[in-house]
Order: structure tokens, then C-alpha cells, then sequence
């Protein structure tokens, strides 16, 4: 079989899974847009429903309207709680649909509301968005580490069964949370510093510690994070493999952050006034640009020439997620 027919048959057979959306979380959202990973083949969507620029009460506010809207279209989408239940989406051609969070201001200094989100359909949340919190430090700011309060919801986390996400986390806090749990942790977005420098991006030693406690680091498709102002497949392609080569396929998978337009504002407005969370010698001026949920199956195809073989072009597409909510969600 030629290289398309192989990727063609991927996609066919294996549940494509992309572990974080980018658009805006906001009520005034056009979910209709979902459709563009539904049309793209892609089998299962975190879509998220606040981060920690916005006060808690409007993330409670955006994951009720969202989640009554994918309830109300139960033709095209299916509200998932378990790896059997994406398995029967994919089957009845529905995109499956989990909600994720970035930073823990969305818990209002409260442990229990851990279980809130997770009874919600919330499957992975953040410690920290670009700024630190009341559980531990962000990426762009003074990193004060792992605290009694993100211990405490690190153990609630594990004990109801989400992913721990340390995404847009501060270097000392993801070394320390992935010390402290004794379950994997995700970056569910995040690309390798060696390929580009931005701040946001991890290092080979989050990448390794990520890897050993049975974690998965999922490839951003920004062109501020893939480098060289490049978001195409290829470009995409060349942090995979270098995911891959340093701790193994099985800890790879793809978190694109794709972004549609909404009334809220587009991302590039929100960036410039909002430094503090999007400091301007990181962000400068310019647009953000990302790679489409329609190019799995090309990305596909580009690790398939590369030599990557077909079972770990699957796992890296979405298998290795699947296996890791088998293990951790409840």
C-alpha cells in the first residue's frame, strides 16, 4: 500500500484525537464551527471552557452553555465520559466532545470543585495559564512552585479521574507536580524549547520527566510555537519526531490549539492588552497563524515518509491518548 493509502487507512481505523482547542471559551461562541474538525476526520476534541484570565464564574458560565449545545445536537456530537464512549462516536460518525481548563483560578481556592467540572464533562485542567495561581507558578511569571493547595488538587484530580495538564505551567511547578503525582501527567499542548525558544515551550528535562511518569506531550500548532513563522505539516512533523526520538512515540500526541473568529475577540486583540498574561518580548506584534485540523491526515502522511511506522503514526495521531484515559479517567 502507497504512503496516502496507509494514511488514509489510519485515519479510517484509529480514533484521531486532538487534546485542546484554542477558540476563544466564550458563550457567544459559534459551536457550529466544530464541524472543521468533524470534517477533518478527527474523531475526539477537548474543547476548552476557560482560562485564568477570566474570573471562575464565567468559566461555570461557558461550560454550561457549550455542554447544553453539544447536548442539543446529539446527530453530529457526542458529550463523552469514557474511551467506549468515543469508541461508539467515532462508529456513529459523531465527533466526541470533553471540556478542559487552563489554570486553577477556575476553582475559586476550592478543592471541590474539582469533581463540579469533572461531573460536567471537564477531562484535563491547567495549573496555571502564562501567570502564577493559588496551585503553582506560570510560564511568564515568577514561578513559585508546586503549593499545599496544588498538592491537595493534584490528589483530587487523580481521585476522580482527570488529566493532569501542566501546559503554560512554570518549569519548577511541572517538575514538581510531576514528582509529587503518581499518575501521568499531560502537556497537552506544549512544543519542544530546542526547536523553538519560546517561553511557553518545554525543555528536554519536562520532556523526560513528562515521559517517566507515563505521560504524553501533545504537539501546539501555533506558528509562535512551532518557530520559523511556520505552521505547516512538515513544520509540525519536525517536533513529533523530535518528541519521538527523545523519549518514544508512545509519549506523543497532537494538542493543534486551533482558533475560529469569536465576537469575544480574536486572540492577537486579546494578547496586546493583555500583557501581563502575553508579555511583549514573547508576543510581539503580528498575527498568529495555526495549523488546521485538516491537515492530520497530510501530517499523516509526512511521519509515514519519514519512516515512522503505521502503529506509531496511530498512537501519535490519537492512540496514545486513548490508552492514557483508559488508565486515568473514571
Amino acid at each position: 500500500m502507497d504512503i496516502a493509502g496507509r494514511a488514509e487507512a489510519i485515519l479510517e481505523s484509529e480514533v484521531i484525537w486532538d487534546a485542546h482547542s484554542g477558540f476563544m471559551p466564550d458563550p457567544a461562541a459559534d459551536l457550529t464551527n466544530l464541524r472543521i474538525w468533524r470534517d477533518a476526520g478527527v474523531n475526539y476534541l477537548s474543547v476548552d471552557v476557560g482560562f485564568d484570565l477570566l474570573p471562575w464564574h464565567k468559566t461555570v458560565g461557558t461550560l454550561a452553555a457549550f455542554r447544553h449545545w453539544v447536548l442539543s445536537h446529539p446527530r453530529e456530537y457526542m458529550l463523552v465520559s469514557s474511551v467506549d464512549d468515543i469508541l461508539a462516536a467515532k462508529a456513529s460518525g459523531r465527533l466526541a466532545i470533553t471540556f478542559d481548563i487552563e489554570g486553577m483560578n477556575a476553582l475559586n481556592g476550592m478543592v471541590e470543585m474539582v469533581e463540579f467540572y469533572y461531573r460536567a464533562g471537564v477531562r484535563q485542567m491547567l495549573f496555571a495559564y502564562n501567570r502564577s495561581n493559588l496551585a503553582g507558578g506560570g510560564c511568564h511569571d515568577v514561578d513559585t512552585g508546586l503549593t499545599d493547595f496544588g498538592r491537595r488538587v493534584i490528589d483530587e484530580m487523580n481521585r476522580v479521574g482527570m488529566f493532569v495538564d501542566v501546559t503554560h505551567t512554570g518549569y519548577r511547578t511541572t517538575m514538581e507536580v510531576m514528582e509529587y503525582t503518581d499518575r501521568p501527567v499531560i502537556f497537552s499542548h506544549s512544543n519542544p524549547k530546542a526547536l523553538c525558544g519560546h517561553g511557553r515551550n518545554i525543555t528536554d528535562d519536562q520532556i523526560v520527566a513528562c515521559a517517566r511518569t507515563g505521560g504524553i506531550i501533545g504537539v501546539v500548532g501555533l506558528n509562535r510555537f512551532l518557530g520559523e513563522n511556520r505552521t505547516d505539516s512538515e513544520r509540525l512533523a519536525d517536533h513529533v519526531e523530535y518528541l519521538a526520538d527523545l523519549v518514544g512515540s508512545r509519549h506523543v500526541g497532537i494538542g493543534l490549539d486551533y482558533s475560529f473568529p469569536v465576537e469575544a475577540g480574536d486572540i492577537d486583540t486579546i494578547i496586546e492588552a493583555h500583557p501581563e498574561f502575553w508579555p511583549a518580548n514573547e508576543y510581539p506584534k503580528g498575527e498568529t497563524v495555526y495549523s488546521k485540523p485538516s491537515q492530520m491526515r497530510e501530517l499523516a502522511e509526512v511521519l509515514l515518509r519519514r519512516g515512522l511506522t503505521n502503529r506509531a503514526v496511530s498512537d501519535i495521531l490519537g492512540g496514545n491518548f486513548l490508552r492514557l484515559a483508559r488508565e486515568i479517567w473514571k
